[in-house]
């Protein structure tokens, strides 16, 4: 076929696209969506979340104008729409507010991408069998760790001492000063419920430490699911989705998915260190980037504790932590 002569070209040669991309410039003004109405997101689940806005849950959707931001249990949000809670209906998250706190874990430590796992929580309960399955006290140290370094108050809860004492167990974290409450599977929860009551309390542990029975006695109508422990002493896991439950006699409780592993990849020598302000100062004199792990490279923080500013159970039980990160 002859080549057509540009010069004789008219209106049907020429393809228009009738909203060429980029012909309208894109406002960078927002909805202002003053009458939206404030909640706390309960449950995530595939798109959808389920928000407390007064006294009953709204099914919500994420909308456009939270742009990249995440959504976790425990986030104050803004939502738009119907808002009534009626079955088929559907309201929009289009504010997260500012978090108190996040609690964040890698899927391990070489992997740089944070996962949020709660926000704006106060304490986190880390639940540990004291038998079946034996306690795991790489995993104990690494809570300690998230919690420690993201502002939240840890508190250690040892399911099963009808199984084992819990004297190991107390004597190994005693120089943290981290509160303790011990149960047993016959046993009653007034001190576990003291710890609870008035606060936002996330709770993690392994699968088979007895967490989702806590719940269940906490939260009498929580119906979470519970499981026996395998013959490996691996516990199953019961719970696939975090969920917030309002605690009867005031306060929150999160329950997680049983985890077997918490990594600490996002978490740095100098983001523990603030949670141990009788050796912070001493940090100071160390060379930059120091590990804070041995006094022969570099580290000050024995002559710190030589010098009485501190204890050396204090600075062994740090860097214990700090060891835990990649161990």
């Amino acid at each position: 076929m002859a080549r057509r002569d540009a010069r004789r070209l008219d209106e049907d040669d020429v393809r228009v696209r009738a909203h060429p991309r980029g012909s309208r410039p894109r406002s960078k003004q927002r909805p202002s969506h003053e009458g939206a109405r404030d909640g706390t997101v309960l449950t995530v689940d595939r798109g959808r979340y389920t928000v407390l806005v007064d006294d009953h849950a709204v099914i919500a959707m994420r909308a456009r104008e939270l742009g990249r931001k995440g959504l976790a249990v425990g986030d104050r949000v803004a939502l738009v729409g119907d808002v009534s809670g009626r079955p088929d209906t559907l309201a929009r998250i289009v504010r997260r507010h500012a978090r108190d706190t996040v609690l964040r874990r890698t899927a391990d430590d070489t992997d740089p991408v944070e996962r949020v796992l709660v926000a704006n929580a106060d304490q986190l309960v880390i639940v540990a069998a004291l038998a079946d399955p034996e306690p795991s006290y790489g995993l104990i140290d690494r809570c300690l760790v998230a919690a420690l370094s993201a502002g939240i108050e840890p508190v250690l809860c040892l399911t099963k001492s009808d199984l084992a004492p819990p004297d190991d167990a107390l004597e190994r974290y005693a120089t943290l000063d981290v509160p303790a409450v011990v149960t047993r599977r016959d046993g009653r929860l007034e001190a576990l419920q003291d710890r609870l009551r008035d606060h936002i309390s996330v709770l993690v542990g392994h699968s088979g430490v007895g967490k989702s029975t806590l719940i269940n006695r906490l939260v009498p109508d929580a119906a979470r699911a519970t499981g026996p422990v395998s013959a490996i002493g691996k516990g199953r896991h019961t719970s696939s989705s975090a969920v917030a439950l309002r605690l009867p006699g005031g306060g929150w409780v999160i329950d997680t998915p049983g985890v077997r592993s918490f990594g600490l990849a996002h978490v740095g020598p100098d983001d523990l260190l603030w949670a141990f302000p009788d050796l912070e100062d001493g940090a100071t004199r160390c060379p930059p980037g120091c590990e804070h792990l041995d006094a022969a490279a570099g580290c000050t923080l024995d002559a710190w504790v030589a010098a009485g500013d501190s204890t050396p159970e204090r600075l062994a039980a740090f860097r214990r932590l700090l060891a835990s990160r990649s161990g």
